[in-house]
């Protein structure tokens, strides 16, 4: 096992909590959902970034290397002054999008009713 892999202690061996602890973070989602938007156009660094706000310079930067590392993105460097550098989605990332849309959807479609319950649940003293 190196030292960048992400993996569950207690069941190394488990794919989809493998796969699940990249995706599941709190960034990924959103970083990949952004370049999904720029409808299969390269992005660059700063674009990402102002596409998520609360998201650190730090932050990005480690999930956009977790995200290349796993084959999700390709960062393309230009040897240019000032510095290029923009972000792909690949094509295992483009087969993840239709997954992560309808977790989208479901989310936006249960939302409210979540947040309901969630009110009454911590209101009734548990």
């Amino acid at each position: 096992m190196t030292k960048n892999q992400v993996t569950d202690p207690m069941f190394p061996e488990c794919p989809v909590r493998n796969v699940l602890s990249r995706i599941g973070d709190k960034w990924s989602i959103l970083v990949l959902l952004t370049l999904d938007g720029a409808d299969g156009k390269p992005l660059r660094f700063k674009a990402i970034e102002a596409a998520i706000p609360d998201i650190s310079q730090k932050m990005l930067t480690q999930t956009l290397r977790d995200l290349e590392a796993d084959g999700m993105v390709v960062r393309q460097a230009y040897a240019e002054v000032p510095p290029r550098v923009e972000y792909i989605l690949t094509d295992r990332s483009r087969s993840l999008m239709p997954h992560i849309h309808d977790i989208v959807s479901w989310a936006l479609d249960n939302l409210s009713g979540i947040v309901r319950d969630r009110t009454t649940y911590y209101n009734q003293g548990k």
